[in-house]
């Protein structure tokens, strides 16, 4: 299963193409970054994750400046039944920095994970993975 995640990511960076900046020396701390993530649901719990970002969270993440590029579900039939793979666009990773840190002490944010989790963690894992657009890149 683990080999399939990794693909999954290969395949989202490639397609998007938001990989490679780094090879040129551009530091993350000056210009746009974004942030793959792929979250693990706990067994049976993918749609109360699904549930979480479409009533809350992505109202939330923007509250804090995160610009959200979309959400995807895996198509391999075994990470279907538990995955969920977003990425978001920050202005710096100074700015995702700041971003994380005011979301995570945010009231409501921790009003809704606390009502979420309530029987038990949604959540088994996540993976994160910071980029830099490449030059050519539509998505500077």
């Amino acid at each position: 299963m683990r080999s399939a995640k990794t693909l999954i990511f290969s395949a989202i960076s490639l397609t998007i193409g938001i990989t490679g900046g780094l090879f040129w020396g551009t530091s993350a701390q000056e210009q746009k970054v974004f942030e793959l993530r792929t979250y693990t649901a706990t067994e049976g719990n993918l749609e109360n994750l699904h549930n979480r970002f479409r009533d809350h969270t992505v109202r939330i993440f923007r509250k804090h400046g995160m610009e959200i590029v979309g959400f995807w579900r895996p198509t391999d039939p075994e990470l279907a039944e538990d995955t969920l793979i977003y990425v978001l666009e920050h202005q710096s990773q100074a700015a995702a920095d700041a971003s994380w840190a005011a979301f995570g002490q945010d009231p409501e944010w921790q009003s809704v994970s606390e009502a979420s989790n309530a029987n038990g963690s949604i959540l088994a894992g996540v993976e994160r993975q910071y980029m830099i657009a490449t030059d050519y890149s539509p998505l500077q």
